[in-house]
């Protein structure tokens, strides 16, 4: 991600227990005065990593992150086989970051997204629209079951070489079924050689269909062994159970937003998320400007961090 300002270290973090034998990782950062903004990472799984808070001038915001149930430095970890996912959804994370406010004595505050923290993210406004002040999203997604069978099905049409050795990777008889679900099975397998294996092919896809864009480096976190299992055990969690949202509740629920100024931020050769789901909201969000980014993929580069950080820019005077 493109650094805009300087990497400041937090003045306060800690572990809210959240419930369920969930401990949630938080850090807040710049100016205690400053404007609230809270950070919904993607994945799910990714992780709030430092770069984030380059985004935010540390002189006007008062950036809180935190780290997604089972990822991160949130415990317990995902990349343990035994770890139960079963309080791991949507609900609960709308709930936590809830609950992350009212420990941090937020009243409201600006809330970013990016892929699936978009989809979070709106989600999350749409259910406590009086808690936020401006979103700013960019890679955006609505957790539609449409959108996961694009990602793992239909665009191998787009990349037909390396979609067959991803559907190639779970058993014959899966094959023509849900692959995030058969995914899912081979990373709750006994062999860890088998679980490993699985992880390896689900990121190599994911590396895959983000690479639409000239000079793509493969995302060196896939090299981590503990990475990449939570990573892949969290997105396929999420996906065998449709992202645990009614289908079209986000581009249902647009409505609800209404008054709450946002930035929508989107790259034109992102195939991983097609722009026709920012295009969507935008025409029932009046309150919304939709920015499409000529040379821009999924993600954060072409461009994408430096829109993000203007955005952010222009509502860090806003109260």
């Amino acid at each position: 991600m493109t650094q805009r300002y300087p990497l400041t270290e937090p003045y306060a973090h800690g572990m809210l227990d959240v419930g369920d034998g969930q401990l949630v990782y938080w850090e807040t950062c710049g100016n205690p005065d400053g404007k609230p903004a809270v950070v919904l990472h993607g994945g799910p799984g990714s992780g709030c990593g430092p770069s984030w808070r380059t985004l935010f001038d540390p002189a006007r915001y008062q950036v809180t992150l935190f780290d997604q149930r089972g990822c991160g430095r949130s415990l317990p970890h995902a990349g343990d086989p035994t770890v139960d996912l079963s309080t791991n959804t949507t609900d609960h994370l709308v709930a936590d970051a809830e609950r992350l406010r009212e420990h941090l004595g937020v009243d409201r505050w600006l809330v970013v997204g990016a892929s699936w923290g978009s989809c979070l993210a709106l989600a999350y406004a749409q259910r406590h629209p009086e808690r936020v002040s401006e979103l700013v999203l960019f890679s955006i997604t609505a957790g539609t079951r449409r959108e996961i069978e694009w990602i793992t099905r239909d665009m191998g049409r787009v990349f037909p070489a390396e979609w067959a050795r991803f559907r190639d990777g779970v058993p014959p008889a899966d094959r023509d079924g849900d692959l995030a679900d058969a995914y899912a099975r081979l990373l709750a397998d006994p062999d860890p050689a088998v679980r490993d294996r699985a992880a390896r092919d689900w990121c190599a896809w994911e590396d895959t269909h983000v690479a639409t864009v000239p000079g793509h480096q493969p995302d060196p976190r896939y090299a981590d062994p503990v990475f990449r299992m939570v990573f892949a055990r969290l997105v396929t969690h999420y996906w065998r159970n449709a992202c645990f949202l009614p289908d079209d509740e986000v581009l249902r629920g647009v409505g609800r937003l209404a008054g709450i100024p946002g930035v929508l931020l989107h790259g034109t050769l992102d195939v991983s998320s097609p722009p026709d789901i920012p295009w969507l909201l935008a025409q029932s969000w009046p309150d919304a400007r939709l920015e499409l980014l000529e040379r821009a993929g999924h993600g954060s580069g072409h461009g994408m961090a430096e829109r993000v950080v203007a955005a952010l820019d222009g509502f860090a005077e806003r109260r």
